[in-house]
């Protein structure tokens, strides 16, 4: 079919014609600072500067009204800024600017933030004496002076670095959950898991574990599970922690076991989504401080390889060591004997440290928001094994209605590359996804939906033979290959 010369000299001039030039639309980037977001901006600015002067110890250090001047209005001043920017906008999630901003681009801003939080978390491991951790019976000094009233009140005893810590990886899941409140007001999904995670954390992982130092009872947060926590089925903290501190510590020890059996089970109904992105403290810290970043998982086929690979090989290595210590334990050190000290520290240092802390949370401006989640943590492999093979979760896809913008890729925090299977109709049964949602949220069609089916066998080919299926992936799993030069 050939096109006539009249086809190919038509032009149409919309402006000519009365239709004007198209409306910018007006995000809440764009849009000019009301007087309740400056008001709530220099909250900010005020605290932050309170805070410094504090940690210098300066004026009204280790005072309650010192610490409701400093983190109190870095806390409110943030929340507010965030709901006031958010409720002039239009419900909907907003693209605009993403990949030319600097801090959600990995541009200058990104490093000067993944560099800052990298060294917050340096310093608490390794120099927390930096900090104002004290020192041979001394009070705290400097950061960890700013939240020593608070201490005193919740634990009894003066403030330290995990207090510290506590106070402020509890903040930034409160302060920045109502950001993801209001970003995604028009999915009540994401309102009511955006809840729930801050309430696990502000309650089971905050506020009752201190409640148990102050009792002077073992140290334990509710919403963690072994092998996460992977202290918690360890010799030391079994018997030397739990079954010493009476019936109330067998009442713990019988919780620690309880969520080791529930979580295998409440992920055949609920996909793993129940615990990574509704409980796990983790999760919640990604799913709040990290969503900003979530766009910056890498999609790759290497990335997707070395997953695999790490988090399964960080599951044996705790599977390993837990082994080991009980083992040694039994023989009264007659196995290792000296080095199962070290054997310990060796985990606690490289995963539960510099894997977890350093690079899990240090990175998101630079690697995403779930790069220990999705390639390091032993409770992910677990529920990720359980859910891929055994599970009712599925997100279920209408491939008719795609239109393969690609959003629901873009935006998922664990480099699932999403539309593939929405092209497909296909459902999505990865053991890496947390059931966020977030790709059903940005989606503008409403071709994903999250489900628990009546039953696990017909989310994909073969799954009523689960076990065959479990064995089929393990015969013919990625092979990580260097490249070679030609």
């Amino acid at each position: 079919m050939s096109l006539s010369a009249d086809t190919l000299s038509y032009e149409f001039d919309e402006e000519e014609i009365g239709f004007g030039k198209p409306q910018v639309a007006q995000t809440a980037h764009a849009q000019p600072l009301s007087g309740g977001l400056k008001f709530s901006l220099a909250m900010v600015a005020v605290g932050l500067l309170s805070l410094i002067v504090q940690t210098a110890g300066g004026l009204l250090a280790g005072s309650w009204l010192g610490l409701a001047l400093s983190l109190g209005l870095l806390a409110v001043g943030a929340a507010l800024a965030f709901w006031l920017q958010h409720r002039g906008s239009v419900a909907g999630i907003k693209h605009d600017g993403i990949y030319f901003s600097g801090l959600l681009a990995r541009g200058g801003a990104a490093w000067i933030a993944g560099i800052g939080m990298t060294a917050l978390y340096v310093l608490l491991y390794w120099f927390p004496q930096v900090l104002g951790q004290p020192v041979d019976g001394a009070g705290p000094t400097g950061l960890i002076r700013v939240v020593d009233p608070l201490a005193r009140v919740m634990t009894g005893y003066p403030a330290e670095k995990w207090f510290l810590y506590g106070v402020l990886y509890t903040g930034a899941i409160l302060v920045f959950g109502v950001r993801m409140m209001m970003k995604y007001r028009h999915d009540r999904y994401q309102q009511i898991r955006t809840a729930s995670v801050a309430f696990f954390q502000l309650i089971f992982a905050w506020f009752l574990p201190n409640l148990l130092v102050r009792f002077r009872q073992p140290y334990m947060e509710f919403n963690g599970v072994w092998p996460l926590k992977q202290d918690y089925l360890w010799p030391e903290k079994v018997a030397g922690q739990f079954l010493g501190a009476g019936p109330f510590g067998l009442f713990l020890l019988g919780f620690a076991i309880a969520m080791v059996i529930a979580t295998p089970i409440l992920t055949y109904f609920f996909g793993k989504r129940w615990y990574c992105s509704w409980v796990c403290g983790c999760g919640g810290l990604a799913e709040t401080l990290g969503d900003p970043f979530r766009q910056l998982s890498s999609k790759s086929t290497s990335a997707w390889k070395i997953e695999r690979w790490l988090v399964h090989s960080v599951l044996i290595a705790v599977l390993a060591v837990t082994a080991s210590l009980w083992i040694d334990y039994k023989m009264t050190g007659n196995l290792y004997g000296s080095w199962a000290g070290p054997l310990r520290q060796w985990y606690g240092f490289f995963i539960g440290a510099v894997f977890s802390g350093v690079v899990g949370v240090g990175f998101y401006p630079l690697l995403g928001s779930r790069v220990w989640c999705r390639f390091g943590c032993p409770q992910a492999a677990i529920l990720g094994l359980v859910q891929r093979f055994f599970s009712r979760f599925r997100i279920t896809t209408n491939g008719g209605q795609c239109m393969s913008c690609g959003n629901c890729s873009t935006y998922c925090e664990m480099g699932i590359d999403v539309r593939a299977y929405a092209e497909k109709g296909e459902n999505i049964v990865r053991a890496s996804c947390v059931g966020c949602g977030v790709c059903a949220a940005v989606c503008p069609r409403g071709v994903l939906k999250l489900e628990n089916g009546a039953t696990h066998a017909d989310r994909y080919h073969g799954a009523e033979r689960p076990i065959s299926a479990l064995f089929d992936a393990l015969e013919h799993s990625p092979k990580l290959t260097m490249p070679r030069n030609e």
